[in-house]
C-alpha cells in the first residue's frame, strides 16, 4: 500500500509519563507487529503552551519575565520531542512526523486531526475524576458530513 493511501493516526504527546505509554502501547500494537508495512502513517503532536497569550506587558521588566519563560518553554518543548524520538528509536520507529504547536493541547489535537484527517488520535489519561488509571484513551476520529 502507498504511503500516500494509508490512514493517519496522531498521537498526542507531553512531558506526562501517561502520554510515554499512550506512544509505547500505540507502537507496540499498531506498529511494531506491522513492520516495516505500518498500516497507518504516524504523527507525533505536541502542544507547547504559549505564555504571552495570557499576560499583558507593562513595563520592559515584565518583558524579560516573558522572554526568559518563553525560553524556558521552547527547552521544555526540545526535551519533550527528545523523549518522543528516543521511544520511535528504541521501538525501532523511523516513519513519522513531528508537530510542535504553540497553543491550547485540546485545540491543537482537535486542528491536527482535522488538518491531516486523521482516522485515529490517541492520547494518554490524564487520570483526571474519579477512577484513576494509567491507561491509553484510545478514540476513532468521526468526521462531520
Amino acid at each position: 500500500m502507498d504511503t500516500s493511501e494509508k490512514p493517519i493516526m496522531v498521537v498526542g504527546f507531553d512531558e506526562g509519563q501517561n502520554s510515554c505509554y499512550a506512544l509505547e502501547w500505540t507502537l507496540d500494537r499498531f506498529f511494531l507487529p506491522y513492520a516495516p508495512n505500518f498500516p497507518f502513517n504516524l504523527i507525533l503532536v505536541h502542544a507547547m503552551r504559549s505564555p504571552s497569550s495570557s499576560l499583558n506587558l507593562i513595563s520592559p521588566t515584565e518583558a524579560e519575565v516573558l522572554r526568559s519563560i518563553e525560553r524556558d518553554l521552547r527547552r521544555i518543548g526540545e526535551q519533550i520531542v527528545g523523549k518522543a524520538k528516543k521511544i520511535c528509536a528504541t521501538k525501532k520507529m523511523k516513519e513519522f512526523s513531528m508537530d510542535v504547536i504553540e497553543g491550547n493541547p485540546r485545540n491543537i489535537l482537535c486542528e491536527a486531526v482535522e488538518k491531516n484527517r486523521a482516522s485515529v488520535l490517541v492520547v494518554g489519561a490524564h487520570d483526571y475524576g474519579p477512577i484513576k488509571r494509567d491507561y491509553v484513551i484510545f478514540s476513532t476520529y468521526l468526521r462531520r458530513f
